[in-house]
């Protein structure tokens, strides 16, 4: 009889390795082929990896994971690693539910929940303190660090999306950190280049708008193990709305708040987004908005671009795959041409 395979982790995995590993049931999706046969798409990770199982009606598991496997459950799978077109694969050749004494064989849930790497506590500190002294404006200045307090467990703990980008636990925080920073280097920029503007640049609502164009993530989307999900307000209102109502809401609370100050506050929450395929109803219309959009934009994209060149970064082709949040491949660099090709022959 031969012996077990060896126990890995999911994401240590090369094609055509073998081997048992833990993993989180992260989604799981019903779906038919043309000829009208159900079919399950199921999703693997642990905290670096992500690997697809697809699942046929006359497959040994069909029936275990239509009726049993639970999203968001740990499980143990025996398993072929491969990737293509579509991404990491998993082909299953034995799969159970985590049992307690699967901890002596190295299980740990903490290992499957991906974070930021820069320490929560100090991301929350140094935002709180742009805050307190890059916005000018006191009324203004105590909405946003009211808020930040307000909310500042879930704001140290969720993530900025369910995928895409800082799609782990505290990616909400490293993402609003650092798009306030780009903002605060692009007022100073900008407000030196143009002096003349009428009104002029607001610095203060640029770093303002930063700190809270996301905000209304915090009720839109609910931390769960197998990762973010959309709460039914963020299906059915969506991050923009419920972030300009909790602006409103606690700018009602502050004696004698600028309506001005207010109303170019919410455009920069409501058109950050740019477009509406994007969720924004308006595009910017102030110079603030403006900014604080493209600092956000370019912030996610180049997560997206950056992830997928450390995730791929020992990859043997000159383009990474396309399942990035870009959805495109990323230019690694030539490889090398071989001897004959170097000598011309």
């Amino acid at each position: 009889m031969g012996s077990a395979p060896e126990s890995v982790s999911l994401s240590e995995m090369s094609p055509g390795d073998q081997g048992d590993c833990f993993a989180l049931l992260a989604s799981k999706d019903r779906a038919t082929t043309r000829d009208g046969k159900p079919y399950y798409r199921c999703e693997f990770r642990d905290s670096h990896r992500v690997a697809t199982a697809m699942i046929w009606q006359d497959s040994a598991w069909f029936k275990a994971c239509d009726s049993t496997w639970q999203v968001g459950e740990f499980y143990k799978l025996r398993c072929r690693y491969d990737e293509n077109k579509y991404g990491p694969q998993v082909e299953l050749d034995k799969v159970r539910p985590v049992e307690e004494a699967d901890r002596e064989q190295g299980f740990d849930p903490r290992d499957f929940f991906e974070s930021s790497r820069f320490p929560t506590d100090e991301m929350f500190d140094e935002l709180l303190d742009i805050a307190r002294t890059q916005i000018d404006d006191p009324s203004l200045t105590q909405l946003v660090v009211e808020v930040l307090t307000d909310h500042q467990e879930d704001f140290q703990t969720i993530p900025a999306a369910s995928r895409n980008h800082h799609a782990f636990a505290s990616g909400l925080l490293e993402h609003v950190l650092s798009v306030t920073k780009t903002c605060i280097y692009l007022a100073d920029k900008y407000g030196q280049y143009y002096t003349n503007m009428q009104p002029e640049l607001s610095k203060s609502l640029i770093v303002a708008g930063a700190i809270l164009h996301d905000i209304g993530k915090l009720v839109e989307l609910r931390n769960e193990p197998q990762g973010a999900v959309y709460t039914a307000h963020g299906r059915l209102i969506g991050h923009i709305l419920i972030g300009r109502d909790m602006v409103r809401e606690k700018a009602a609370s502050i004696d004698n708040f600028d309506p001005e100050t207010l109303l170019r506050l919410e455009h920069i929450i409501v058109a950050h987004q740019n477009l509406p395929e994007w969720g924004s109803p308006i595009a910017p219309h102030t110079p603030e908005a403006l900014l604080v959009h493209y600092a956000d934009d370019i912030d996610a994209k180049f997560h997206m671009m950056a992830t997928s060149l450390e995730e791929e970064a020992q990859g043997d082709e000159e383009f990474t795959g396309r399942d990035n949040g870009l959805r495109r491949p990323i230019f690694r660099g030539l490889l090398p041409r071989n001897q004959s090709e170097t000598n011309g022959e």
